[in-house]
């Protein structure tokens, strides 16, 4: 039976679309007519429509045994913020009430870590309780809204398993979702002077095809209704920079953007935009988010069905060399 993946453009989708047919998978792609393919790779079906159009979900799920839902609204930022709750939220539902119509066998939802919350000097799993009732953006929100949404479904009869990606990079798409691999391009070009808060926050990165491979292994061994981390490994701001300046023989960043700095900065890009127009080069989302830490164990993907990631050296050195040699296949 097919395989339906939505999201299947994104930086993460293309891998797990390219994974998921060298195995030997049918797959539905549904995307947009603007969407990008590059990357996506032959032999897959492609289904034009869009998660918030649910009139557009029964044809490339009919059929299909099983639905990675990957889309989501990731950017920071918006001019009109319904768009994260429309998407995130409202896209879910849609899917999943498709799955049910169509007697898919399981729905593997791509969330993130940001819903269980900063983890404040611990290090957190899937049992951790949110330390906060606060949420920094509105993306963090509309996807625990969404997990939310995903437990109603469950209780309907719908196996869905959650997985929680940390920060992922690796060669890929230089879009928001491969942030991580936005920031190392710019610090190999001398770019990049300041490291983020006082260089002590702790933050987990994930190399993409491990998380693609965790993807496909929650597809076949996950628990329905469980949510597991798919992340990597922990470490500061400033050991982060240390190392991709030992891979890259380049010196780290000199300066630290202080969060009083970064707050002023993120609201002078506030009122620059909605006078302007444009994109803010930071949010005050933003700012919250990583002056925080967000330690994470994948102990539980590990145990149930065989996660193991890759250390960030190995992974940060073949994002390194991607990024300065050719990429043109590995998009």
């Amino acid at each position: 039976m097919p395989t339906l993946v939505t999201g299947g453009t994104g930086f993460i989708g293309t891998r797990l679309v390219r994974t998921l047919r060298k195995g030997g998978e049918a797959v539905h792609l549904l995307c947009r007519k603007t969407s990008d393919l590059t990357g996506v790779g032959e032999g897959v079906q492609l289904f034009y429509g869009d998660v918030t159009d649910r009139t557009s979900l029964s044809a490339p799920m009919s059929g299909c045994g099983q639905v990675y839902h990957l889309a989501g609204y990731a950017r920071n930022w918006a001019p009109d913020a319904g768009i994260y709750h429309k998407v995130n939220v409202g896209g879910f539902v849609n899917v999943a009430e498709a799955a049910l119509e169509c007697g898919v066998r399981r729905v593997v939802f791509t969330s993130t870590c940001l819903t269980l919350g900063p983890s404040n000097g611990h290090v957190t799993d899937e049992q951790t309780p949110r330390p906060t009732p606060v949420f920094f953006t509105d993306y963090e929100k509309t996807k625990h809204l969404a997990e939310q949404e995903a437990e109603r479904f469950v209780e309907r009869g719908l196996s869905v398993v959650i997985v929680n990606p940390t920060r992922v990079y690796g060669p890929g798409k230089l879009t928001e979702g491969n942030s991580v691999a936005r920031m190392i391009a710019m610090f190999l070009r001398g770019r990049f002077p300041f490291t983020p808060g006082k260089g002590t926050e702790v933050g987990n990165y994930a190399y993409v095809d491990d998380v693609v491979n965790g993807h496909v292994a929650a597809m076949a061994k996950g628990r329905t209704g469980e949510r597991y981390i798919l992340g990597g490994e922990n470490i500061s701001f400033d050991g982060f920079f240390r190392l991709l300046a030992d891979l890259s023989g380049r010196k780290p960043p000199r300066f630290h953007l202080s969060p009083r700095l970064a707050r002023g900065v993120a609201r002078c890009e506030e009122l620059r935009v909605r006078a302007f127009g444009g994109y803010p080069l930071i949010t005050p989302g933003w700012v919250e988010t990583f002056r925080r830490d967000w330690a994470f164990s994948s102990r539980k993907a590990a145990s149930e069905f065989g996660y193991s990631p890759r250390g960030l050296r190995e992974g940060l050195g073949i994002t390194c060399e991607w990024l300065t040699g050719d990429r043109a296949d590995d998009q």
